[in-house]
């Protein structure tokens, strides 16, 4: 059965309905979009149709292109992959060329018929592409409703005429927050930034559409770039505003990407080169650099994980088979900000929280970081009078444990001493069902240790938020040596139910995440006791993608706790602790009081407001800056590979048991380089043989801690890759 369906009314007017009857949102995929093109010859060549509606059989049109035929175009476009893909792009520019004119004459202007895209709800990608080629768009009032061209957000950008008909129709300037930055509006901001020209009552889309397509004039069906004397809004680049536009623009553009995403450059040179010449041309200039894009490593990498592989964990891919564990009322012990960020999110996901802590003045401020939280919304028009006294209705706080009755989960947020939380794991299980889950949130105590405090170790599990609670979209699931399928299965539900991406890890020192951000921060710091220029160090890991850099990292974490972290590492290792090299740095730096921006004084200089001012000029004074400065890659291969093989090490020791939650993972974790795809992801588009020889050249020169594992060193033999062969699997 086709996704889209036709029929034809008396008075002439045809629809095109868009349904994929197996999904609950439309997504375009190819056999359907020569489907559509079909549709679109019979409606041209039947002279009693007067004209077309495009629409949806569904409350949203379309979320856009699958993304896993977009994942896998360049494997499936033939021996010449380049020149398939780009002949498979001018299909769908054909086609939209063919609906934006209707079987009018270019160049006598004579015949065509009025088509409009009549949308009930989101319009994605392709979704807002395909009503672009018509002739008007009409959008129900629904401000549910997103429309946008999201595509740079997974590593791609509008591709099938999204860039060149959006620059046309709107102007570079304009247009680049949509492009550039994948924003989205609801339909009456659409209007309003000239996206779409009309917005109804829902109960009148079909009606409004039907009358327009019966009175649509001659001109009505030009659509701006086809007319005679079109003037490109803002001006074309050699114009004087346009000139000065795109150097903006790229400036912009260069500055946000660090140059590390080529779909941002792909975007910009594809709108600059395309309004330089005719509109037809533009589109093949478009597809081109479209090609180029998919023709790069980086955009399918990051489709995979940013996408596919994130959907598929958040949809429970590693979920154990068992029943339903939906949460439906949650104890948080300690009100802190960790605890009071988790009651946030379990309260406004719909769930009944108690929130405890030792007294009531810091249970009572632990509800008011919600209330916090949804005034600032308020304030922007996100959240509503209702909203906010709804969610706060959902939040008892008390220092009572006998409150925690009826709770099925208890997420456990106290200060990071096994003490103290033994302590409160005690008076909650005297006072909780049964069959309720004890979850430990918890950053570096190994969660099995943490549960011989619990008298049933089966139901007792770690789960490390990242904080901001609110904000981060990663959570670390912990299973420890006796957790059982249950409690993993009640973990993954409550992540799902706050709508965050789960991973699920194996016990073993500071889990996943932090196994792999120490190590990164700890590089950056024995650079900075080794001479190097602390602003070389910073630049290097920001122009690899990383979202900061490490002596960055670690000022906002708060040095005193990279201190504590080392003292209780260094007192568990024993002679086999690594860091050594770190620690003269990081305690010379708290012993000045220098414990990052809390204190207004780290690596940075802060002014009174907290505000990074720049490196502090100190650094330089304790730790003389070498003549003999590195080169950018060696600063960068080492702060890259140092987390990398972290990474690698706990796939090969069985921390991680999926390499799609190690990708997934370090970039909602840590901002691990997006454009690579993740750790594995990056090792695949370099090669294992490669990344062995990286690791050799720096574990000759910087020591043990840069050994390839033997992992990676059997793969670099066989010639495997972790997403292609087996060796992941086989660990």
């Amino acid at each position: 059965m086709s996704d889209f369906t036709y029929s034809l009314d008396a008075d002439g007017v045809a629809t095109i309905t868009w349904d994929v009857k197996s999904k609950s949102m439309n997504v375009l995929n190819l056999e359907a979009a020569a489907d559509l093109g079909a549709l679109i010859d019979k409606a041209i060549a039947d002279d009693s149709v007067k004209g077309v509606i495009l629409t949806s059989g569904k409350k949203d049109f379309a979320g856009g292109m699958d993304l896993n035929i977009i994942a896998r175009m360049k494997e499936s476009a033939g021996d010449d992959p380049a020149r398939g893909l780009f002949e498979g792009i001018m299909n769908f520019h054909a086609l939209e060329r063919k609906m934006e004119l209707m079987g009018r004459d270019l160049k006598t202007g004579k015949g065509g018929k009025p088509i409009v895209a009549a949308l009930p709800g989101t319009a994605l990608g392709i979704g807002l592409e395909l009503p672009l080629s018509c002739h008007r768009i009409i959008a129900a009032d629904n401000p549910k409703a997103k429309i946008g061209l999201p595509e740079i957000l997974v590593g791609i950008f509008p591709g099938a005429g999204g860039t060149t008909r959006l620059v046309r129709k709107m102007g570079a300037m304009a247009a680049s927050p949509f492009l550039l930055e994948g924003k989205l509006s609801d339909p009456k901001a659409a209007k309003a930034a000239g996206i779409i020209d009309e917005v109804v009552a829902p109960e009148d889309l079909m009606t409004r559409a039907r009358e327009w397509v019966l009175n649509a004039k001659p001109e009505d069906m030009v659509k701006p770039w086809d007319a005679k004397g079109y003037k490109m809004p803002g001006g074309a680049p050699y114009h004087p505003t346009g000139f000065m536009t795109y150097v903006g623009a790229s400036a912009m553009v260069h500055g946000k990407t660090q140059g590390v995403y080529p779909a941002a450059k792909a975007l910009l040179a594809a709108a600059y080169e395309g309004a330089l010449v005719p509109f037809d041309t533009a589109l093949k200039i478009e597809a081109r650099w479209f090609t180029n894009v998919l023709m790069n490593p980086s955009s399918s990498a990051m489709i995979r994980s940013l996408f596919i592989n994130k959907e598929a964990l958040e949809k429970g891919a590693n979920r154990p088979k068992v029943e339903d564990q939906t949460v439906r009322k949650v104890g948080v012990l300690g009100a802190g900000m960790m605890g009071a960020g988790i009651a946030y999110v379990s309260a406004n996901a719909g769930i009944e929280v108690v929130l405890i802590d030792a007294s009531q003045e810091a249970a009572d401020r632990g509800r008011a970081h919600s209330e916090g939280i949804l005034d600032k919304g308020m304030k922007r028009g996100k959240v509503t009078a209702e909203k906010k006294a709804e969610v706060l209705g959902r939040i008892s706080a008390t220092t009572d444990y006998a409150a925690l009755a009826g709770c099925d989960l208890i997420v456990e947020a106290v200060f990071e001493d096994p003490k103290v939380k033994a302590d409160v794991t005690a008076k909650a299980e005297a006072a909780i069902p049964e069959a309720a889950i004890f979850a430990t949130n918890t950053s570096t105590l190994p969660i099995s240790d943490l549960a011989k405090a619990s008298k049933r170790p089966e139901q007792f599990i770690g789960i490390h938020f990242f904080s901001p609670v609110d904000k981060m979209m990663l959570v670390e699931i912990i299973k420890g040596r006796e957790t059982g399928d249950v409690a993993v299965a009640k973990a993954l539900d409550f992540v799902r139910q706050i709508r965050k991406t789960p991973i699920v890890v194996n016990d073993a020192r500071f889990f996943y995440a932090n196994r792999c951000i120490i190590p990164y921060i700890n590089e950056g710091i024995r650079m900075v006791a080794e001479g190097v220029e602390p602003a070389l160090i910073e630049n290097a890991a920001k122009l690899l993608g990383l979202p900061l850099g490490p002596l960055q990292l670690v000022d906002e974490t708060s040095i005193d706790l990279g201190v504590k972290i080392a003292k209780a590492t260094r007192a568990a290792m024993g002679d086999a602790y690594p860091d050594s090299a770190v620690d003269p740095v990081l305690f010379a730096m708290a012993d000045k009081g220098r414990l990052g921006r809390k204190a207004k004084a780290g690596f940075y200089a802060y002014d009174e407001k907290g505000e990074r001012q720049g490196l502090w000029d100190g650094l330089e004074t304790l730790w003389p800056v070498s003549d003999d400065q590195p080169e950018l890659t060696e600063a960068q291969h080492r702060m890259l590979m140092v987390q990398t093989l972290e990474a690698v090490r706990a796939l090969e020791e069985g921390v991680l048991e999926d390499i799609r939650e190690g990708d997934v993972g370090a970039i909602l974790g840590w901002g691990y380089c997006p454009w690579s795809g993740g750790p594995f992801g990056w090792l695949d588009i370099v090669g294992a043989a490669r990344a062995v020889e990286i690791c050799e050249a720096l574990e000759a020169r910087h020591g043990a801690r840069f050994k390839a594992p033997k992992l990676l060193v059997d793969m670099a033999a066989k010639g495997e890759s972790f997403y292609g062969g087996t060796a992941a699997k086989a660990a």
